[in-house]
Order: structure tokens, then C-alpha cells, then sequence
């Protein structure tokens, strides 16, 4: 364990109070934090926000579970409507995995999601966090739930840096586990207190530390350092990239109510290299069947 995380690790009562307490008044109302919510719908949040802005993807969260409300429900529906209910939340891919995992769930474990870590993370497209994030939020158990927001938040208040590493490592998991409190409850509720700390608050290049409840023990903010000038990482360009084309598919293909032909997809993007290059990864990711007479359409 890491010194940082030796030297918090005697607060985490007190850090879980002062936390729990700044988000009963501050964490934002987002439809999958109700009572009510499912474990299906933690697990359906979970990937739809994996890279994508919690804005766009609250309505289609709403709107999937009304119409997906179990695994057995989504397991049976098709590919194609799969993919069109996804819309442009962005790597569709993710919403094949999806498809998969809920088949998974009604084949091995009766249509309800597990609550044990190691079942969840042998589902199809289920990986360290979101296992972990399911445990957590659904079940209210104790695990470190390590995302973007709780590295940095633990990098500047733990260890005094401007921010943490572009991927999580087991120091991360060990770091975040040693705050948590023994309680399981109160561990689940200081798990996402923290993610939504460095969310709203300790963000990447304009925190606000004035509102910041737990400012007072920052170990960043105590030496007085200033963060980097500039982004952390240059911004990549997206239009025209092989990514942006295969949307520019994707979404002709949703919108389609027959198959599209050649001569429609060449209408997508003017540059053939990369035209071919993305449909060619949208027909080996299985998002796309290629049909006879040159036509495509969504997988059926």
C-alpha cells in the first residue's frame, strides 16, 4: 500500500461522514440513483456512460428501461432494434456486449443480475469497474469502485498530485479501498460521494476548491502547487477520422427501414479508403450484415 493511502487510512469515518453528507445535498438527481432502480438498470447506466456525458445518456436510459425493464426482456429483443434504441450514445459496440451479457445473465443465473464480483466480471463485456460498480451501487457491498473522477480526486487529496494516470492499476483499487470505510453501506455511499466529488468539483482543469468539503486535508492544495497549463492529453480530432465515418454509417443504417444499398453508403463520406476501412470494421464487429447485391443493414 502506498503511503498516501497509509495516511488516510485512519479517517475514512470521518472522511464517509463529511462526504456522505456533501452528497445528500449535492449529487445530481440522474434516473439510475432512485431507489428503485434495478440492478439491470445500474448494470444499463454503467456501460451507456462508459466515455459518454451522463446528459445524453439519462433520456435513452429512460426510454430503455421502460422498454427493456429486465435482462430477459432485452435478451429476446433483436440486434437491430438493439442498435436503433442505441442511437448515437456513441461505440455501438458496446450495446452488442450488452445484448450478450443479458443473455448470459438468463442462461446462467435465472435473468437476475449476480451481486458477487468474480460472477459478474465472467459476463460478456463486463470488466473491472463496472463489475465492481454494479457490486456497489446495486448492492451496496464494499469494493473500490476506481473510475476517471475518483483517481483524481484520491491523486490531489491522498498524494498530492495535479492528477492521476490515464489508466487504473491495482495501486488505484488499493488506494481507493483504504478510505472506505468497514460498513458496507457507508462505503457504497462514500464509493459514488467520491466519483461525483470529482465530477462536479475536483475536475480536470477548473476545480473549485472552495466548495470542496474535504479542501481542508488536500494534500495538492496544501503545497500550494498550481495545475499544468493547458489539457492533460491534446484533444483528438473526430471528423473524418475512421470513428466518425463508421457513425455517419451507423446512423444511415438506423434510420433505413430496408436495406441500404452501395451507392448510399458511398453518399456518407467522399474518401473510399477510409469509407471501405469503416464498414469493413462495422461488418467484422458484427454492428452490420453485408446482404446479397451489395446492400447492408443493421445485424437482424
Amino acid at each position: 500500500m502506498s503511503d498516501g493511502a497509509l495516511k488516510v487510512s485512519g479517517m475514512n469515518a470521518v472522511l464517509a461522514s463529511v462526504m456522505g453528507h456533501w452528497f445528500a445535498e449535492n449529487g445530481r438527481e440522474l434516473p439510475w440513483r432512485t431507489p428503485e432502480t434495478t440492478a439491470w438498470g445500474v448494470l444499463v447506466s454503467e456501460v451507456m456512460s462508459q466515455q459518454t456525458p451522463v446528459a445524453r445518456v439519462a433520456p435513452i436510459w429512460t426510454e430503455w428501461m421502460g422498454r427493456w425493464p429486465t435482462p430477459a426482456d432485452f435478451a429476446d429483443a433483436p440486434a437491430a432494434d438493439v442498435l436503433r434504441a442505441w442511437g448515437r450514445l456513441g461505440y455501438p459496440r458496446r450495446a452488442l456486449r450488452l445484448h450478450e451479457c443479458a443473455k448470459a445473465v438468463v442462461e446462467r443465473h435465472g435473468g437476475v443480475i449476480p451481486d458477487d464480483v468474480d460472477a459478474l466480471l465472467a459476463l460478456p463485456g463486463i470488466g473491472t469497474y463496472t463489475a465492481r460498480a454494479v457490486a456497489v451501487f446495486a448492492y451496496r457491498q464494499r469494493h473500490p469502485v476506481v473510475d476517471t473522477n475518483v483517481r483524481r480526486v484520491v491523486a490531489r487529496w491522498a498524494h498530492a498530485k495535479p492528477d492521476a494516470g490515464h489508466a487504473t492499476t491495482t495501486a488505484d483499487l488499493r488506494d481507493a479501498e483504504a478510505l472506505l470505510p468497514s460498513e458496507p453501506e457507508e462505503a457504497a455511499r462514500l464509493s459514488v460521494a467520491l466519483m461525483e466529488l470529482g465530477a462536479l468539483v475536483c475536475t480536470a482543469r477548473s476545480p473549485r476548491c472552495g466548495d470542496c468539503p474535504i479542501a481542508r486535508d488536500c494534500g495538492f492544495l496544501a503545497s500550494g502547487e498550481s495545475l499544468p497549463e493547458g489539457p492533460s492529453r491534446k484533444p483528438q480530432r473526430y471528423h473524418g477520422t475512421t470513428r466518425y465515418v463508421r457513425g455517419q454509417i451507423m446512423a444511415l443504417l438506423r434510420e433505413a427501414e430496408h436495406p441500404v444499398a452501395r451507392v448510399a453508403i458511398d453518399g456518407v463520406w467522399h474518401e473510399t479508403a477510409r469509407r471501405e476501412e469503416a464498414l469493413s470494421g462495422l461488418i467484422s464487429d458484427g454492428l452490420v450484415d453485408a446482404l446479397p447485391g451489395d446492400r447492408f443493414a443493421l445485424p437482424s
